[in-house]
């Protein structure tokens, strides 16, 4: 019962790259980049090894971004010359660099599996990896050739889908697509982002998963979220993969105004309930996360409920990611002993 994992990402070491960004300046090259990676991915097995956690990641410490990650190794995509455009429905306010479709889209190589074998040769403990979801990464690139975002999402869905089904025919115990687009175009995901998704994920042997957040604890979205009024969106969407081909949903609970009722319309289905706050430095006590958890449980049956974070703690300190983490299992603890006790 409460297996513990974390969304996915974890601080770079400052000897990796500059602390708190989202995307990643690293500060080596060449092979001493590889072997810096390598050295960085072990110390985020230790870190979760730790704090106890019952799945771990690789704290996506290749990555530049927990989207270019998968997206540099397509063909079709020009990174030469980006562009600056509006994501996310504009919902923060801000304006990103995108790199620009310019052709069909191909993937001439795996670009994870490298990653989960290093991952899975270095701990016995089940492991994640994560994607990118259609929706979202059509939403971050600046196409110049698809002419519509669903036509761009249904081709990346196809190429995840390669992606994904090498990783779990390779020893990937849970494949996560990350979705946060899934709480800004609600009429779409009715359309075809739950289609798209679920092209992403077909014929994957293992268990799928899709992670929907408000975003990462940085500075634009911490104030979207002090200012925002309208909390509803997982009603729209949670309903809707309930009955979908996907086994686990991912959702943020903790720092947003989410009303934890709302997790009853996902009734059956496994859930990653965020009980951190991915957004402050201050590390909750387990008397805290277990609090969460409690009124997580008035709605998920404990078998089907999964303690996690909010969202990526990349942008956090190491020694605030380290505390967050030993937190969470220890929250968990408590339940699941008040549990055990009857």
């Amino acid at each position: 019962m409460l297996q513990t994992m974390i969304v996915g990402s974890l601080p770079r070491p400052t000897w990796l790259a500059q602390p708190g960004q989202i995307y990643a300046q690293w500060r080596l090259e060449g092979d001493t980049l590889s072997e810096g990676q390598d050295d960085a991915v072990l110390l985020a097995i230790d870190d979760q090894e730790e704090a106890r956690l019952s799945i771990l990641t690789d704290g996506e410490q290749r990555r530049r971004h927990y989207i270019w990650g998968f997206c540099e190794g397509l063909e079709g995509i020009d990174y030469s010359r980006m562009v600056k455009i509006q994501t996310r429905g504009n919902r923060y306010g801000v304006m990103v660099d995108a790199a620009r479709v310019v052709g069909p889209l191909r993937r001439a190589r795996p670009t994870m599996l490298s990653a989960l074998q290093f991952l899975r040769h270095h701990t016995d403990k089940p492991v994640k990896v994560t994607l990118p979801g259609p929706m979202t990464t059509a939403d971050t690139l600046a196409d110049e050739h698809y002419g519509s975002r669903r036509a761009l999402a249904m081709d990346l869905a196809k190429l995840l889908n390669e992606e994904a089904c090498e990783l779990a025919d390779n020893g990937c115990d849970i494949v996560q697509f990350d979705e946060p687009c899934f709480n800004i175009y609600l009429d779409e995901v009715e359309e075809w982002g739950i289609s798209a998704l679920e092209r992403a994920a077909q014929g994957v042997r293992s268990k799928t998963a899709v992670h929907i957040c408000y975003g990462y604890g940085i500075g634009p979205v911490l104030q979207w979220k002090t200012k925002n009024t309208d909390w509803t969106h997982y009603n729209r969407t949670l309903p809707l993969l309930r009955t979908s081909t996907i086994g686990q949903i991912s959702v943020e609970c903790a720092a947003s105004g989410v009303d934890p009722s709302v997790l009853a319309l996902a009734k059956g289905k496994d859930l990653m309930v965020g009980v951190i706050d991915v957004g402050t430095e201050e590390i909750e006590t387990p008397e805290t996360v277990a609090a969460r958890i409690r009124i997580a449980l008035q709605y998920v049956a404990p078998d089907n409920l999964f303690p996690s974070t909010d969202c990526g703690l990349a942008p956090r300190s190491r020694a605030a990611a380290r505390g967050k983490m030993k937190a969470l299992e220890a929250g968990a603890a408590l339940v699941r002993s008040e549990l055990a006790r009857g």
